[in-house]
């Protein structure tokens, strides 16, 4: 027993003496060394520091395709340090030289515990191909320190970036938000841009396409060195404040050059109905018979007549809009005279739409072929003349059969004078509907269209519409009026 005690005390004490003879050391086998330490995901995308992962193998090349800063970490292996211990590296490029800056210039510092540093590689515009960028560890500031692994095969004292084929492109992470209505209230809300961007590509460039049910203004923050997302804030400029009607704007990402819209590219800002909608209200049906494949519609807008502006009509052919059995607004129509539940036809008690009763041509729904002067009347090249779901109502008090507001149902309209030459108009609008006599139904809303080469933004003028072909002029109104245009 003595001897073996003895054994032991001499073991330690050789044990003790060779892990004080040098600091960096982890035993008495391993000497402290450098290197890059870049460890890739499955997906081809960095894991990057603090996150570990042993089953990764260190990285002496990586293809770049994003915009967003790269982060290279470095690795010292040693033990925790006593003093700062620092490394110079340099970093050159096989291109435009100014295309990429790095943080920090040249140099990395250890200290205590912390035993890895980050080389940031940011990207201040876009690349020449087959430009790559190459770090590489230049002197250590204690030569005891070794630069690069301990073997040959695998040294990692140099990383190569290859940069690939730019793909940037935008998305938004959530596609809805409800607001109160309230004049001030502000939503905040993010495009995501996965791959990053440049911000002199973006700064002045629109990236949305508006179809807007109510007014607000809208701003982003200062880009900074973020490249990852950027934050807006939508701002309301009108009161909302009508419970029995829903308000709705959509913004749609759009492609632009060197951008593409990917994934969720709508956002919906909305006001929802307060007031529950008694189906049995139906207000629909007012303005529409399943009976007749000609029922007409008729209606006024203000607009231009030469020198003056008028009231001109037209009429459009309308109809009820078919829904399945589940959906919230369904009122049952027609059993079909049979106890087949699966052939029942189901109406929305709150929409209607404007269409042809057959063939390929248009009807003149809102009268929008006084709009353009060289319009082509085929649904091929303008589909947007008709408007299978153009209206919905909104019953006061959730339940009145005479009255209530009106929506023009958000959304884009192809119209164009041919195949080549085509315009996306956004449309929207409110108003209100009543009987203004024994049977006799009248709309009253202005109607907003959107497209900046047609129209220089957003114009808009008044309408009356009616469920019969006879009923009240309209009062001439003191406002301005369109003009037609030419597509």
């Amino acid at each position: 027993m003595t001897r073996i005690k003895i054994f032991s005390l001499l073991f330690t004490a050789l044990l003790y003496i060779s892990c004080s003879k040098d600091d960096y050391k982890l035993g008495s086998d391993i000497d402290p060394y450098i290197r890059f330490n870049f460890l890739v995901k499955a997906d081809n995308t960095p894991l990057e520091y603090p996150a570990v992962n042993g089953s990764l193998v260190p990285q002496s090349t990586y293809e770049n395709k994003s915009v967003k800063t790269l982060k290279v970490p470095v690795a010292l292996t040693t033990r925790e340090l006593k003093e700062t211990i620092t490394a110079n590296f340099s970093a050159e490029t096989s291109g435009v030289a100014d295309s990429f800056s790095v943080n920090p210039v040249n140099q990395l510092s250890f200290q205590g515990s912390k035993l890895t540093d980050t080389i940031y590689v940011s990207f201040d515009k876009r690349w020449a191909a087959n430009q790559s960028i190459n770090l590489k560890l230049e002197t250590v500031s204690d030569p005891d320190i070794h630069i690069g692994n301990l073997n040959t095969a695998y040294p990692n004292n140099t990383f190569k970036i290859d940069l690939g084929t730019i793909a940037t492109n935008y998305t938004f992470p959530v596609t809805q938000y409800n607001v109160k209505g309230e004049v001030g209230e502000t939503i905040d809300f993010i495009v995501n841009f996965p791959n990053g961007f440049f911000p002199e590509e973006i700064k002045n460039a629109n990236i949305f396409k508006f179809q807007n049910g109510f007014e607000y203004s809208l701003t982003h923050d200062d880009f900074g060195d973020n490249r990852g997302f950027v934050t807006y804030h939508l701002t309301l400029l009108e009161d909302l404040q009508n419970d029995d009607a829903r308000y709705e704007s959509k913004i749609t990402l759009i492609n632009i050059p060197n951008y593409t819209a990917t994934g969720k590219i709508n956002l919906t800002i909305a006001k929802p109905i307060k007031s529950p909608r008694d189906i049995q209200a139906n207000p629909a049906s007012k303005f529409t018979d399943p009976t007749n494949a000609f029922y007409l519609t008729y209606g006024e807008h203000w607009f231009s007549n030469g020198a003056t502006c008028a009231w001109q009509t037209f009429n459009a052919l309308t109809f009820p809009v078919v829904v399945t059995k589940d959906d919230p607004n369904a009122i049952l129509y027609s059993d079909k005279g049979t106890t087949n539940p699966n052939d029942d036809i189901y109406h929305d008690a709150f929409k209607i739409g404007f269409n042809v009763a057959s063939g390929t041509n248009t009807v003149n729904s809102f009268g929008l072929k006084r709009w353009f002067s060289n319009e082509n009347n085929s649904a091929s090249v303008s589909p947007g003349f008709n408007i299978t779901s153009a209206l919905e109502f909104f019953p006061a008090n959730g339940n009145s059969k005479t009255e209530g507001t009106v929506l023009v149902i958000p959304q884009d309209l192809t119209i164009g004078k041919d195949k080549d030459n085509t315009y996306q108009i956004a449309i929207s609008g409110e108003g209100t509907y009543k009987e203004i006599s024994n049977g006799l139904y009248e709309i009253s809303f202005e109607l907003k269209l959107t497209n900046d080469k047609l129209f220089g933004g957003t114009v808009s003028t008044q309408y009356r519409m009616y469920n019969n072909r006879t009923y009240p002029k309209p009062v001439a109104l003191s406002i301005p009026c369109p003009k037609e245009v030419t597509l």
